[in-house]
């Protein structure tokens, strides 16, 4: 029981008195409106580690994201989303590494809403059909940051957590 009220709690599972649960399910409007905050979010952290990183924070982030672009040639849709999934949390993980911050926890609820959100509410396997995009993406963030410009890192980075919004409704072209 205490799962499913942390479940509940992280706004994936509806508790309902006397019957059970169920799934958790959000309009448009809930959904761009968590994308919105959340892209505040992850800009606002992105823009830290300009001034923070170290030459062995870089490394790793580039280690993450080079791994992200081996997976760019996976034939299998379901494979390369599913291991961009893994991925992209650890690359943004790095970043919040780079931040030195003590928010990890927060962040961590919301990449879970995030993750639930992309694969309940949109197409299947969006991230999948959008790899490519996401990863040229991360290599904005990644050259901002190499080059310690924190107001770019913060942009670009609320960009591509905004273009979830896209993924979720299916417009793989944008």
């Amino acid at each position: 029981m205490e799962a499913l009220r942390r479940l509940d709690a992280d706004g994936l599972v509806v508790i309902v008195p006397q019957v059970g649960c169920r799934v958790a399910t959000y309009d448009a409007c809930d959904i761009s409106n968590f994308f919105a905050v959340f892209a505040a979010f992850e800009g606002g952290i992105a823009g830290v580690p300009a001034a923070r990183r170290t030459e062995q924070d870089l490394q790793r982030l580039q280690e993450v994201h080079e791994r992200i672009g081996s997976i760019c040639v996976e034939p299998d849709e379901v494979r390369r989303g599913h291991g961009y999934r893994l991925l992209n949390r650890e690359f943004h993980g790095v970043i919040h590494g780079m931040a030195r911050s003590i928010i990890e926890e927060i962040s961590l609820r919301m990449w879970d809403l995030s993750d639930f959100l992309i694969s309940t509410a949109g197409p299947s396997r969006p991230l999948g059909s959008a790899l490519e995009r996401r990863h040229a993406d991360h290599q904005s963030i990644y050259e901002a940051l190499v080059s310690g410009d924190g107001a770019a890192a913060r942009a670009r980075m609320e960009e591509h957590v905004l273009d979830n919004v896209s993924l979720i409704r299916g417009d793989l072209s944008a």
